[in-house]
C-alpha cells in the first residue's frame, strides 16, 4: 500500500468519525420526546435532585394543577454550565422541598416533563436556559 492510500483512508476514517460524533451530539439534545405547544403546572415535593451533565433532573411527587393522583414525575434540566449562569446552584435544592414547575410533558404522556420554569417556595421563578424555552402559563 501507497503512502498516498495510508493518508486518505485515515483521513476517510477521521472524517468519518467526526461525522458520526457529531450527529450523535445533535441527536442528544433533541427535545422531540417532548410536545413543546402543551404545558402543564405541576406543585409538589422534591424527592430527588441530581446535578448531573449532560443534564440536571429533578424528580418530585406531584399532581397536575387540574388536580388527580399524585405522580412521581422525573424533569429534565439544560446542563450544569446552563443553570448556573440562570441562578441556580448544586445545592438549590433538596428532598422535601416545596416547588412549583411550569414543563412540557413527554408526547407518550409517561409523568416525565422539559422544565420551562420552576418556582421556589419563596416565590422566585428560575428558568432553564434559552434552548428548553419560556412558561407561557403562571
Amino acid at each position: 500500500m501507497t503512502f498516498r492510500r495510508v493518508c486518505v483512508r485515515a483521513a476517510a476514517i477521521v472524517l468519518a468519525v467526526g461525522v458520526l460524533s457529531v450527529s450523535s451530539v445533535r441527536a442528544h439534545h433533541s427535545f422531540a420526546p417532548y410536545e413543546p405547544n402543551k404545558q402543564i403546572k405541576l406543585s409538589g415535593v422534591v424527592t430527588e435532585f441530581k446535578w448531573t451533565n449532560p443534564h440536571v433532573y429533578i424528580q418530585i411527587d406531584a399532581q397536575e394543577s387540574t388536580g388527580g393522583d399524585t405522580k412521581r414525575w422525573l424533569i429534565e434540566c439544560a446542563s450544569t454550565s446552563i443553570l448556573n449562569r440562570a441562578g441556580w446552584r448544586f445545592n438549590l435544592l433538596k428532598a422535601g422541598d416545596k416547588i412549583t414547575v411550569i414543563v412540557s410533558p413527554l408526547r407518550n404522556g409517561e409523568p416525565a416533563a422539559l422544565l420551562k420554569q420552576m418556582i421556589l417556595a419563596d416565590g422566585s421563578k428560575l428558568g432553564n436556559g434559552a434552548a428548553a424555552g419560556t412558561a407561557t402559563i403562571q
